[in-house]
C-alpha cells in the first residue's frame, strides 16, 4: 500500500508574526533606569582673589563606613538632621558692621555659628564604605532643611505679590505647570528671589 505524503506546513507567515510580537513586547515592556541625585553646579567665576570662608560659616556633616552620622562634631540621628541644618542656615548673625546682617532671618543670632544664608555652606563628606542608602537619605533630609526656608519664605512674601497660600514647593509645580494660568513672569521673578535669599550651597568632599 503506497504511503501518503505528509502536507507541507505553510510557514512563509511565521517570520512576519514573530516580527510583529517583537515590536508588541518592545512598545510593551517597561525598563527600569538608575536615577541619580539632581544637582546643580555653580557657575565659574574668573576671579584671582582667594576666597576666604570663616569656618563659622560651614557646617561640617560626616557620614562613615558604618552609617554613623557626625555633625560638627559630635554624633547626630538622621531625624534630628534637617532641624539641625535649619538652625544653622537660618541663623543671621551677622551684624550691619561686617555688611552680613540678615534682615528676614529668624534664627538665634549666635555670633558663633552663621552669619547670612548666602555664607552658609553644608559640607558633606563619606567615607568609602557608606551604604547608598544612607547616603541618599541624608542628602534628601539637607534638601530638605532648604525647603523649609524656601516654604516658609513663600508663605511670608507671596502675599504681597499676589501668591497667596502658595509655599515654594507649590510655586515651582505650578510655574513648569502649561495649562497653569496664573502670570508666570512674576513666579519667576518670585521663585528666584527666594532661591538668592536661600541659596542651595551644598558641597561634597571627597
Amino acid at each position: 500500500m503506497a504511503k501518503r505524503a505528509a502536507p507541507e506546513v505553510n510557514a512563509g507567515s511565521m517570520a512576519d508574526i514573530a516580527f510583529l510580537l517583537l515590536i508588541f513586547f518592545l512598545v510593551t515592556t517597561t525598563m527600569e533606569k538608575d536615577s541619580g541625585i539632581n544637582r546643580k553646579l555653580p557657575p565659574i567665576e574668573d576671579s584671582d582673589e582667594d576666597v576666604i570662608i570663616k569656618q563659622k560659616n560651614i557646617f561640617t556633616v560626616l557620614l562613615n563606613g558604618k552609617d554613623q552620622l557626625l555633625v560638627e562634631d559630635e554624633i547626630m540621628e538622621l531625624k534630628d538632621l534637617r532641624a539641625a541644618a535649619v538652625e544653622f542656615l537660618d541663623n543671621g548673625g551677622g551684624t550691619d558692621a561686617d555688611g552680613n546682617k540678615c534682615d528676614y532671618c529668624k534664627g538665634k543670632k549666635d555670633p558663633r555659628s552663621s552669619d547670612h544664608p548666602d555664607k552658609a555652606i553644608i559640607s558633606l563628606k563619606n567615607e568609602r564604605k557608606t551604604s547608598y542608602g544612607q547616603y541618599i537619605s541624608v542628602q534628601n533630609e539637607l534638601v530638605a532643611a532648604y525647603n523649609v526656608l524656601r516654604n516658609r519664605r513663600a508663605l511670608e512674601i507671596g502675599p504681597r505679590r499676589g501668591f497667596a497660600d502658595m509655599n515654594f514647593i507649590e510655586m515651582q509645580k505650578n510655574y513648569k505647570d502649561v495649562n497653569w494660568v496664573g502670570n508666570k513672569e512674576k513666579l519667576k521673578e518670585l521663585i528666584s528671589q527666594i532661591k538668592k535669599e536661600y541659596p542651595q550651597k551644598l558641597s561634597e568632599v571627597q
